[in-house]
């Protein structure tokens, strides 16, 4: 069983892992950023929206001073315009407005030499103790203070203390952990959708290489998607044709040397039939008749590895029993002891030929065999069993090699040709099979057909 740190570093090893970390890590980045600037750009509207408040009001007064300098004085000094009042004396501006002071500058004109800058509330309002309190507004925020002075028209100096509802400046949220949070969670759910997006064709490639590799007669992939993938999935499937090609072109050559052989090889059984000692012309005959096996199966075996049957569904219960009291009426001791039912997709007559050449193997070094399927996990495996001495646990893989023979009495004998599994293996390849063989517990040996279902 993989651990969970295992499985994350597989993943994270995937090109759809790293794409996924890429995009996440750059769409958090990018939307962080987008808050920073969004932020930075709230606070400039902030500050203008405070400065133009305080712009307006100031222009405001200076045009009311302008006109009756003697009635808006005295209206400023006894608090009888909302929100502009004499400035006091002595208030020093310890920090000025630049940018407030440039506006002040083009509105009042040259020569005004305006200075601006916000105070503490109590400069502009002084306590007065609990007269100051409302009823429904106890401890509510007091308002914001600005003095502006500047050189009027007439050369006078002016000041005036301008006050305005505070206002409340938004809370930063680029550190929110919730909006830290979405926008992970939003990143990396885009990112996982954008990594199986782009690595979805190169899942099709792989898996249609991995068909290849059991079978030189796969289904072509559909040439889908942008440009460069369809370009890749193009030279694929060039390369399966070309591929089949060269098989297809080996496996004529071979019956053209096999059927060749016939007409000297019958010749010269002819010739051994006329050979007057009895011994050695029986001798001659057998040599005679392991040559015309080994070309006959040397044939099979090629032409097992080019198939170019059609795939079909089948009744697969149907098939095996069918198979066994075809073997049954041949004198063969074959059973068929239980089904799994059901259809599967296959090519029938490569399935066929392949559980034929297991099923003479059980027959020959075996005394017998049974026939049976099961399923599990969305496969289906077809098993051949016998009650045979069984094969030595570390001889069973190099049964499967062309040519490779064991005792007498073990499946590809001295008296077998040796390939008859191998064209058994390459024929469950061509429709996307595997063949394994194992030691039964009480004696024997199980082939397996292992399949889709």
């Amino acid at each position: 069983m993989i651990r969970p740190v295992a499985r994350v570093r597989i993943f994270f090893g995937t090109m759809a892992g790293q794409i996924f970390l890429i995009l996440t890590l750059g769409m958090s980045v990018a939307a962080i950023i987008a808050l920073l600037v969004a932020e930075q750009a709230r606070h400039h509207d902030f500050e203008r929206v405070r400065r133009a408040r305080v712009v307006a009001s100031a222009v405001d007064i200076a045009d009311r001073l302008e006109h009756d300098p003697a009635r808006i004085e005295a209206m400023m000094a006894n608090h009888r315009i909302v929100g502009a009042a004499m400035a006091p004396d002595g208030v020093a501006l310890s920090e000025t407005d630049g940018e407030l002071e440039k506006t002040l500058a083009a509105r009042f004109g040259k020569g005004s030499a305006p200075e601006a800058g916000q105070v503490p509330t109590g400069l502009c309002f002084p306590s007065r103790g609990n007269k100051e309190r409302a009823a429904g507004v106890l401890d509510a925020p007091r308002p914001d203070c600005w003095v502006v002075r500047f050189t009027d028209a007439r050369g006078a100096r002016r000041a005036m203390a301008l006050s305005f509802p505070r206002l409340a400046k938004p809370p930063s949220t680029i550190f929110n952990p919730l909006y830290l949070l979405v926008i992970i969670v939003a990143s990396a759910g885009l990112a996982i959708l954008v990594a199986r997006f782009v690595s979805k064709p190169l899942r099709r490639l792989e898996r249609a290489a991995e068909a290849f590799s059991l079978s030189l007669d796969p289904e072509e992939i559909p040439e889908r998607g942008p440009e460069e993938v369809r370009a890749a999935l193009s030279t694929f499937n060039l390369m399966q044709r070309r591929a089949r090609a060269g098989f297809a072109e080996r496996t004529q050559l071979l019956a053209a040397i096999s059927h060749d052989l016939q007409t000297p090889l019958t010749r010269m059984r002819l010739r051994l039939e006329l050979v007057e000692n009895e011994e050695l012309r029986d001798r001659l005959l057998a040599d005679h008749q392991a040559m015309q096996t080994l070309v006959r199966e040397g044939l099979d075996l090629a032409s097992s590895t080019e198939s170019r049957e059609e795939w079909s569904v089948i009744d697969i219960d149907s098939l095996l029993a069918s198979m066994a009291e075809d073997a049954e009426d041949l004198g063969a001791p074959v059973r068929f002891v239980s089904g799994c039912g059901g259809t599967v997709r296959v090519k029938p007559n490569a399935l066929t030929r392949c559980i034929a050449n297991l099923v003479d193997n059980a027959v020959k070094y075996g005394g017998g065999a049974e026939i049976s399927c099961a399923r599990a996990g969305g496969r289906l495996m077809i098993y051949v069993r016998d009650y045979g001495p069984g094969i030595p646990a570390d001889q069973i893989d190099q049964m499967f090699e062309p040519f490779t023979r064991g005792a007498s009495s073990q499946p590809g004998g001295r008296h077998g040709t040796g390939i008859g599994l191998t064209i058994a293996r390459s024929l469950a390849m061509s429709f996307e099979a595997s063949v394994r063989l194992r030691n039964a517990q009480d004696g024997g040996v199980i082939a397996t057909v292992d399949m889709k279902g």
